[in-house]
């Protein structure tokens, strides 16, 4: 079996969960109902057994190339045998009631012989279930799950899994319709597969055509903004960071996360991208779920929570499975989601700013609940926390915590200043003030001329870009220049940008990582808005090389070996794609800008 790559898949979905399919015609990973469910295909943690579904041609000599139909989430790939080629059709239909993966076998020459092997594990991979035949169809129980497979094609039960064996000639096709439903509930109304995909095709074109766009940048942008789209709970309006987890940051390491959860830093990048390409419902729907989430105490916020505002993400190790590369553990759950990390108060007092700027319009009942986050930091600002990286290595005075501190209160001030909410805005600012005195400070390195990842630290952190876009410090500033100097000379590897210096920072963790795409477009950002333009834009299309050969990015890019490497497709990686395209295409000042 060939070496699995992350780079190799591709994305379906249905806006509530999301399958990867393999170039090799596997699906190797799919989480049944939603993004955060435990998986029935884990093949992409472990072995075939773990559960896949493949089609592919019996012809062991068969070639494949792939493409979305037009600006959709449907998925083609197409094989050619010496006796023929066919076309197989993959997707998930934006569902009604119970989720759906479709796959149509299309004959397009010849005649060719094809074969389907689904191998359903659940719980990870963990779990045979138990397959009988109900009216006409396969139907799989394990626990709480069912899957049920319907197709126009005999299909057998051997070796714990189910097969068919068909051929394809010119103009012919064939079906098959895999459908989840809680066990204990009837199996679901049939689905017509040939008929559910026009729909299926048409949701995704008017979806899209929705959007603004800019020019130069349609294609990279256009299927970006589709990524992000699928990565969307629709039920709730939340958008997770990914929809794999344990894919590794650097292959046979432990730096290995489950991103299926919900961050509230993803927040501000959300809205910017959504609201600038005309998108307000999506970005009011992450508005009102980033409400209901940090609902409560404020001395409860998290930094991340479910798809439906779920508090508990309890951490364990899944250690059945060998995991991608051998990069063990394989973790489901997300530990830091009880992590001290004070830039979040920045973040959700950002978008909110964001939102009450913008077309979305304010929202009066989350005031109080605001001032209420503000009481809260000013009790813990000046504490030491975890910082954006979420390191596991002991707390520190992160610059970019303290920076995104002073963005807290200064959106605060603000909003008394220019919208007449109620608030002690001059004691608010004034803390603003202190806080920025303190970066200025404590955080500059002058022999250097840069921010510096912490307090009295020599180490540097990619986030520091981040100070002129949040109106920290005007882009002209000579110290933004250094910073940008710095970052450019310390952290770029063949203009690729590490997060910092691993060997520099103690994060709680031995291996090394790759270069971490956000950080790279943070560059080409700052880079622009210093009056490198074309240096940023060279870097951008650097960045936009490495997307695979439909479109997607992971989390990170190691320049070694060129694979990619994390989790994938990642939000914030084509965040960053979008908001960089922006930057570039308009001379407009940033929506973030403070006039400080």
């Amino acid at each position: 079996m060939p070496e699995r790559r992350i780079e190799d898949y591709a994305l379906i979905g249905d806006l509530q969960t999301a399958a990867l399919v393999s170039k090799d015609g596997s699906i190797d990973w799919l989480c049944f109902p939603r993004f955060d469910s435990p998986a029935c295909f884990a093949a992409l943690l472990g072995t075939d057994d773990n559960g896949h579904w493949r089609i592919s041609p019996r012809d062991g000599d068969a070639t494949s190339s792939r493409h979305y139909r037009g600006d959709t989430l449907v998925l083609e790939t197409e094989w050619s045998t010496d006796s023929g080629s066919v076309r197989v059709i993959d997707f998930m239909p934006p569902r009604d009631a119970a989720p759906d993966v479709v796959r149509i076998v299309v004959g397009i020459s010849g005649t060719v012989s094809m074969r389907s092997e689904l191998r359903l594990r659940f719980d990870y991979g963990q779990v045979v279930p138990w397959v009988r035949r109900v009216d006409g169809q396969v139907v799989a129980i394990a626990g709480p799950d069912a899957v049920s497979l319907r197709s126009d094609v005999h299909q057998y039960g051997r070796d714990f899994a189910t097969y068919a064996d068909f051929e394809i000639s010119a103009g012919d096709q064939a079906w098959f319709v895999l459908t989840w439903h809680p066990s204990h509930h009837p199996v679901p109304k049939a689905t017509d597969a040939i008929a559910s995909l026009e729909p299926t095709e048409s949701y995704w074109t008017e979806w899209i055509g929705r959007s603004k766009g800019v020019d130069g940048f349609t294609e990279e942008v256009t299927r970006s903004l589709l990524t992000l789209k699928a990565l969307t709970y629709a039920p709730s309006g939340g958008i997770v960071a990914a929809p794999t987890t344990s894919l590794p940051e650097a292959l046979g390491g432990e730096r290995n996360w489950d991103y299926r959860y919900c961050w509230l830093r993803d927040a501000t990048m959300t809205l910017e991208a959504m609201l600038r390409f005309g998108y307000s419902e999506e970005a009011q729907a992450w508005r009102d779920w980033l409400l209901r989430a940090i609902a409560g105490s404020p001395e409860d916020l998290q930094i991340m929570y479910g798809v439906t505002g779920e508090r508990r993400l309890t951490e364990f190790a899944a250690d059945w499975l060998p995991g991608f590369g051998s990069s063990a553990p394989v973790r489901i759950g997300n530990a830091a989601a009880e992590q001290l990390q004070i830039d979040v108060f920045g973040e959700v007092m950002d978008v909110l700013a964001l939102a009450r700027e913008s077309q979305i319009g304010p929202s009066d009942d989350a005031w109080s609940m605001q001032r209420g986050l503000i009481r809260r930091l000013a009790e813990v600002w000046k504490e030491p926390d975890e910082g954006i990286w979420e390191v596991r290595g002991g707390r520190q005075h992160f610059t970019h915590s303290k920076v995104m501190a002073w963005v807290a209160f200064d959106r605060a001030a603000r909003a008394v200043e220019r919208f007449g909410m109620s608030g002690p805005a001059k004691q608010w600012r004034a803390t603003a003030d202190e806080i920025h005195r303190e970066v200025c400070t404590k955080a500059f390195d002058a022999d250097r001329n840069t921010f510096t990842q912490a307090y009295g630290s020599k180490a540097l952190d990619a986030a520091v870009l981040l100070i002129p876009q949040v109106g920290f410090l005007p882009p002209d500033d000579p110290r933004i220049v250094g910073t940008v100097d710095a970052v450019q000379k310390e952290l770029a590897r063949d203009g690729f940008v590490r997060r910092y210096h691993p060997a520099h920072v103690d994060d709680g963790l031995a291996d090394e990582e790759g270069t971490f795409l956000i950080c790279s477009f943070w560059l080409a950002d700052a880079l622009a808005m210093i009056g490198r333009v074309g240096e940023a834009r060279a870097l951008y299309d650097k960045l936009v090389a490495l997307r695979n050969d439909v479109g997607l990015l992971a989390e990170e890019y190691d320049p070694g070996s060129g694979r990619m490497l994390g989790n994938f497709p990642q939000a914030f990686s084509h965040l960053g794609l979008v908001n960089t395209a922006w930057h570039l295409a308009s001379s407009e000042t940033p929506l973030r800008r403070s006039a400080y």
